[in-house]
C-alpha cells in the first residue's frame, strides 16, 4: 500500500491499472514511476496500452481496478486535482486553424480562469518561449507541422502544470520539427517539468526518456534506462555489406556459423547484421574468411546494440506476440533474447 510521503515523492505513480474493453484487455495491471523534473517514456507496439493508461492518467478514463495519482492527487478520487496539475498534448495538434497562434493561447488561458491582463501576457510569454513570435498573429491553418505542434504543447503549459503528458508528440512532423519539439521539451524539463512521453520513435524515447516503460498487450515487460535496456539485450552488432550481390549467400552461411545468432539480411540495402558476443575477435575472423574467398567487403561497422535492437528483442514478431498473448515484466537479471 503507498502511504502518502512515498506518493510525493513521485509526480506520477500508477499501481496495478487495469482497463478492458469487451474482450480486448487494454491494461493488465501496470505499475508506472516517474520523479520531479523527469521524463518516463512510454514504449510499445501499436495496440499495446499506451493511449489508454494516458488517458487514465488523465481522467479522461477510469480504470477497472489498481490506483493513480498525478502530482500527489488520485486520478479517480480527486480528478479536479489532476486536471489543475496537469497539461496534455494527444497525438494530434488541438489548434482552432480560424485563430491565430496568439488567439489560440489567450482562449486556453481564459477557460483556465486568468483575466485579460494576464492571458495576454501568458500567450506573449510562451509565444517566446516556443519561437513563435513572428507567426504570432497569423492564422494557425498556415502554421507548418512542427508549428502546429509547438503551439498546441504551448497550450498544455498555460496553467504552468507541474506534469505534462505527451501523447505520441512527434507523429508525422518531419525531422527539422521533430528536433524542434526535442528541444522544447528538454527545456520543459529541465525547469522542472514532470513529462510522460509515448513515442514510435525509438530514437527520441533514447534522447529524452530518463526511465522507460515497455508494455505489450497491457503489461509491462520492461523498464529501465535506454543504456540499461540496450544492456540486457547483449553483445554487439557486426554489420556489413559485400559489393557482389551475388556473395550474399555465402556472406550469410558465413557470419551464421560464427556464433549462435543468426544474420539478417536488408534485402533493400544489401547489409548484413549480426549480432556477436567476441565483437573484435569476431570481425578480424569475418574480414579474413572473406579476403581468403576473394569476396571484396564494401564497408563494416561493429556497434553497440541500440534501442531499437532492444525494443525489437523485448517485443518479438507481431505474430509470435498474438500467438503467446500478455507477458509479464521480465527480471531484471535475465538476458532477453528472442529469435526472430
Amino acid at each position: 500500500m503507498t502511504t502518502t510521503a512515498e506518493r510525493d515523492t513521485f509526480a506520477i505513480r500508477a499501481e496495478g491499472l487495469t482497463k478492458r474493453f469487451g474482450d480486448k484487455q487494454a491494461l493488465a495491471g501496470i505499475d508506472l514511476e516517474a520523479r520531479p523534473g523527469t521524463v518516463l517514456g512510454l514504449l510499445g507496439p501499436n495496440g499495446a496500452g499506451k493511449t489508454t493508461a494516458v488517458r487514465v492518467l488523465s481522467t479522461l478514463l477510469r480504470p477497472d481496478s489498481g490506483r493513480a495519482w498525478v502530482a500527489g492527487h488520485d486520478v479517480a478520487a480527486d480528478p479536479e486535482g489532476v486536471r489543475s496539475n496537469l497539461g496534455l498534448s494527444g497525438q494530434y495538434a488541438a489548434v482552432d486553424e480560424k485563430l491565430t497562434g496568439r488567439e489560440n493561447l489567450y482562449l486556453v488561458a481564459r477557460l483556465y480562469g486568468m483575466g485579460r491582463h494576464a492571458a495576454r501576457r501568458r500567450a506573449a510569454q510562451l509565444l517566446e518561449s516556443f519561437q513563435l513570435e513572428d507567426a504570432a498573429d497569423r492564422l494557425s491553418r498556415t502554421y507548418s507541422g512542427g508549428m502546429r505542434r509547438r503551439l498546441d504543447l504551448a497550450g498544455a503549459l498555460v496553467a504552468r502544470p507541474p506534469v505534462v503528458v505527451l501523447d505520441e508528440p512527434t507523429t508525422g512532423l518531419d525531422p527539422r520539427g521533430r528536433a524542434d519539439t526535442w528541444r522544447s521539451i528538454q527545456e520543459l524539463v529541465a525547469a522542472g517539468t514532470t513529462v510522460l512521453l509515448t513515442t514510435q520513435y525509438l530514437e527520441e524515447a533514447d534522447q529524452l526518456a530518463d526511465t522507460i516503460v515497455v508494455i505489450d498487450h497491457g503489461s509491462v515487460i520492461a523498464r529501465g534506462s535506454a543504456a540499461e535496456l540496450k544492456a540486457r539485450v547483449g553483445g554487439e552488432r557486426l554489420a556489413l555489406t559485400v559489393r557482389d550481390p551475388e556473395a550474399h549467400r555465402f556472406a550469410l552461411d558465413l557470419l551464421n556459423g560464427l556464433g549462435p545468432h543468426t544474420p539478417d539480411l536488408d534485402l533493400r540495402t544489401g547489409r548484413i547484421t549480426v549480432t556477436t558476443d567476441d565483437g573484435a575477435e569476431t570481425l578480424e575472423y569475418a574480414l579474413s574468411r572473406f579476403r581468403m574467398a576473394g569476396v571484396a567487403v564494401h564497408d563494416v561497422e561493429l556497434a553497440p546494440p541500440t534501442l531499437d535492437d532492444a525494443f525489437l528483442a523485448l517485443t518479438g514478431q507481431p505474430e509470435r506476440r498474438q500467438e503467446q498473448g500478455p507477458r509479464r515484466e521480465r527480471p531484471q537479471e535475465s538476458p532477453v533474447r528472442e529469435a526472430a
